[in-house]
């Protein structure tokens, strides 16, 4: 063996250290990073696997057609630079920059984003730049902008080692965070007084390990944490002090937890009133409780509800800004953190910004050499607001990069029906054919992971320097590299003067200066240098304190301006789409262990393939018998919007009143199994990230009646 290159899993949010180690045959082999702090060497199935896929279906040329209906052609990078830029100026001078639109991903790097947010936000004027962070983790976003002040998760990994009490909601960490639940269930091994308690209607991995498993009925997780803000408060498990002195808003909160009694949650959660007093008496009776949640909270009409009232239970237990404590949230895309501090959403700018704080418009149009007012003051459009403008003739480009959306965006018969009618559609991707390669007129062929160098930011804020290492096939450009060139050709030649990766962060990490997110004291040879590296990392930090572990608001000051968090004191208002007669049973989705959201990657991964060969609906015993339904049968599931056709897998892995679909499966790997063909597009008003972890759906057996949809 020879050399090997330290870099960083491209999958999921844990952030795992990897190292492709150089073999004598000339190729490479990948194995788990020990040094890395996140992941001390383990490395899960998707991660050990990665190189399987990265030869297989690559798009590797431009490609263009007039028409959907015609075939591809090849074309030049120069042709379609002059194509691409022609699209973009004949949209601003017929309909101006609102008409266009950009749809991006948490697999791009952090240079990635800031090139392309300078393109957009700045050059083009239109704020109409959004990600599948909006699918993933608005709704944690906007949670602790609104009850701490900023973005950021103020815990850290070792706090898994730390805490006597973890609170996991929403998140079968089990499956979709491996290594974190193994650094989580190693800890709670050996502390026989540690208490995992795991709130989830459905039976996982995850809770099958739990002391205490709350299998509440989907759409009532607010309703559970008043209730034990109720008992907590009831009781006198409250930090009065920390209340007192650093937060805002309890009397309001206590108000509305007072309407929250044990008996009614009990029963409106589907749970037993000794199981509440438990998780009650875990949380009220630690030193340090640890909550962690995902997407079975965020993918919500309630997402931000949600997620604050899980935070409103630490600030009333003052259980925030010390070790092994805090409130978590499990980032679901490898760089959705890197890209929100790049401001890589709708409403975002660079360096944690808000589109609609003037001096925040300033400060970055002054930084990129831009007019005043060059930034528009108003929120872009979020993926959903695209679609609809499509459908109203009012979006004229579409310009989709490194994502799916054909099979991860909720009422995907919408979503085709306005991409059908889109008059120009770019998809910059890796891999072609995908679902959405089929809706696109131009295609851009782009460099993956291994093959371009760049950053990224993980859970726990752990910032890692991805080296190329491999060739791009075919002609293949990084993501920064082409939006930089469209930026020249625009007329921007001195925004879009980067010649490497390394000059982009360089420039990026200045704007993050003296934000929360601090790292100006990063740079591509530093993490070369030292490895990963938390932020806060400002200018002027040394080596030794770069490697400390680091956590927010040990102060106990919140990044609100008058440094107190915000307690919600927000009701529940349940499902967006309850069940009814015609639609009895609430469908929840989610993902297998080894599959990686649309199969893009892991669909050409044969061990893969073989671990997880089909979408399986998950039924409990008493729904299945009273359909007279058995363990391999097939069936159709209906919502209002579609319908799809799978075997089923009778079991008490979901609650009664509750089936589970993965949502992996799209047009490609199998006919009619797309999750999302059945869920809904309503979402929460504050975070806009759709309800995709609940709809009302009915199962039929093959061969019964069409019930109409």
């Amino acid at each position: 063996m020879g050399r090997s290159v330290r870099t960083l899993c491209p999958y999921c949010g844990v952030g795992c250290g990897l190292e492709a180690v150089f073999q004598t045959n000339g190729t490479y082999k990948i194995r788990g990073d020990r040094a890395h702090p996140s992941s001390l060497g383990m490395v899960c199935v998707k991660g050990a696997t990665i190189l399987e896929s990265m030869g297989v279906s690559r798009l590797t040329e431009p490609q263009w057609r007039r028409k959907l209906t015609d075939d591809f052609q090849l074309i030049s990078w120069d042709q379609a630079f002059n194509l691409l830029v022609e699209q973009l100026n004949n949209v601003r001078q017929a309909y101006g920059s609102d008409a266009i639109c950009f749809y991006g991903s948490g697999q791009l790097q952090t240079e990635d984003y800031y090139v392309v947010q300078k393109l957009v936000k700045g050059c083009l004027g239109t704020n109409n730049f959004d990600t599948n962070s909006r699918m993933c983790m608005s709704s944690a976003v906007s949670a602790y902008q609104a009850s701490l002040g900023s973005d950021g998760p103020p815990c850290c990994y070792e706090d898994l080692e730390l805490t006597d009490c973890a609170f996991l909601l929403g998140t079968n960490t089990a499956e979709c965070h491996p290594i974190v639940f193994n650094r989580l269930r190693q800890h709670h091994k050996r502390h026989d007084p540690m208490k995992l308690i795991v709130v989830d209607p459905r039976s996982t991995p995850t809770a099958a390990v739990a002391d205490l498993h709350l299998a509440i009925r989907p759409g009532t997780d607010i309703d559970l944490l008043h209730g034990l803000g109720h008992l907590l408060w009831q009781w006198g498990k409250i930090d009065e002090g920390f209340i007192q002195q650093h937060t805002q808003g309890f009397d309001q909160y206590v108000q509305v937890i007072k309407d929250y009694p044990p008996e009614w949650v009990a029963q409106r959660c589907g749970i037993a009133v000794d199981q509440l007093v438990q998780a009650a008496q875990g949380w009220g009776s630690s030193e340090r409780v640890l909550s962690l949640w995902s997407m079975g909270v965020n993918q919500s009409a309630e997402g931000t509800a949600k997620a604050r009232s899980l935070i409103d239970l630490h600030l009333l237990t003052g259980q925030i800004g010390r070790p092994g404590c805090g409130p978590f949230s499990l980032t679901g895309q490898p760089n959705a953190m890197g890209g929100r501090e790049a401001g890589g959403l709708a409403h975002l700018l660079p360096g944690y910004r808000q589109v609609e704080n003037p001096q925040h418009r300033q400060e970055v149009e002054q930084f990129w050499g831009l007019p005043s007012g060059s930034i528009h003051p108003h929120p872009g459009r979020t993926m959903w607001d695209i679609i609809t403008g499509l459908e109203q003739n009012q979006v004229h480009l579409v310009w989709i990069i490194a994502t799916n959306p054909l099979v991860s965006m909720p009422h995907l018969e919408r979503v085709r029906a306005a991409l059908r009618q889109s008059p120009f559609t770019v998809v910059q991707d890796a891999y072609t054919p995908t679902e959405t390669t089929a809706y696109a007129h131009l295609l851009l062929p782009a460099a993956q992971w291994g093959e371009k160098t760049g950053t990224m930011t993980n859970s726990e804020r752990q910032v890692t320097l991805c080296p190329q290492f491999l060739s791009p096939p075919g002609s293949a450009k990084a993501d920064w590299e082409i939006f930089a060139e469209v930026g020249r050709r625009l007329g921007y030649a001195a925004q879009f003067r980067f010649a490497t990766a390394a000059e982009v962060f360089r420039e990026f990490v200045q704007l993050t200066k003296g934000r929360v997110c601090d790292y100006s004291g990063l740079s591509h040879e530093w993490l070369a240098h030292l490895g990963p590296v938390a932020w806060p990392c400002p200018a002027g930090t040394s080596d030794a304190e770069a490697l400390q572990v680091k956590r927010l608001y040990l102060d106990k000051k919140f990044a609100t301006p008058d440094g107190k968090a915000r307690f919600a004191a927000l009701s529940s208002h349940g499902l967006a789409e309850p069940p009814d007669e015609d639609f009895p049973l609430v469908l929840t989705t989610g993902r297998y262990y080894g599959h990686w959201h649309t199969q893009t990657r892991t669909g050409r991964i044969a061990k893969i393939q073989k671990m997880h060969p089909e979408p399986l609906l998950a039924m409990h015993p008493q729904d299945a018998e009273k359909l007279g339904i058995q363990s391999g049968n097939w069936v159709r599931v209906r919502s209002r919007r579609g319908q799809v056709r799978v075997k089923v897998a009778v079991g008490e892995q979901v609650c009664p009143g509750a089936v589970f679909l993965p949502m992996h499966w799209g047009e490609l790997w199998g006919v009619q199994q797309a999750a999302n063909e059945l869920t809904h597009p309503q979402s929460c008003p504050i975070s806009k990230q759709p309800e995709l972890k609940a709809c009302a759906v009915r199962v039929e057996r093959e061969g019964e009646s069409d019930f109409p949809v």
